[in-house]
């Protein structure tokens, strides 16, 4: 069952990361990462042709309050995205009656092989365990993301098969490989 979380006013700091609620001073960030080919097309969406598109979905970010902004300590770069959305496990018969959250992430292409994102998503696990108190966590990736699948299995999660469905965005099928990952 999917559980609502706000995350409005939370902060979880990691030893280089701030993980926090997007702001309407992250636009420019936000678009310089978003904006580069190769970076949204990874995790489903087309990059961004126009600030105009950044701030329409940086104003959804905002109004969802469930999609941290990654920002690098020391420079206050927000670096990338990181959220908490409905799973896909939630029409499966053997996992509907969990509590669960699905994990979705972008990281900039410039931040990319550094262990951030592992590091980031960690951190969200264990927020979601402790103050939520989660059955589960799912995520899922492309089959040809071999960098999200690294992060995929050194943050502990578990596979449990693959799907192939239609992306709107990307306007073409995608293979999806899904995880698990219990309390």
């Amino acid at each position: 069952m999917d559980i609502r979380i706000n995350i409005t006013n939370i902060q979880i700091d990691t030893k280089r990361l701030i993980l926090r609620p997007w702001n309407e001073n992250d636009l420019d960030d936000f678009y310089e990462y978003a904006s580069v080919n190769g970076c949204g097309e990874m995790a489903g969406w087309r990059h961004h042709d126009s600030v105009e598109i950044s701030n329409t979905i940086l104003k959804s970010f905002i109004a969802e309050k469930n999609v941290f902004a990654v920002v690098l300590k020391g420079n206050d770069k927000v670096i990338g995205s990181i959220g908490l959305h409905c799973s896909w496990a939630e029409d499966d018969p053997k996992y509907c009656n969990l509590r669960l959250k699905e994990i979705g992430y972008v990281l900039s292409k410039a931040y990319w092989g550094q262990g951030l994102m592992a590091e980031a998503v960690m951190s969200v696990i264990e927020f979601c365990f402790t103050e939520y108190k989660l059955d589960a966590i799912t995520i899922k990736h492309f089959s040809n993301n071999n960098q999200s699948k690294r992060v995929i299995e050194k943050c502990g999660f578990k596979f449990v098969g693959q799907c192939v469905g239609y992306s709107s965005q990307l306007q073409q099928n995608v293979t999806h490989m899904k995880y698990i990952l219990y309390r």
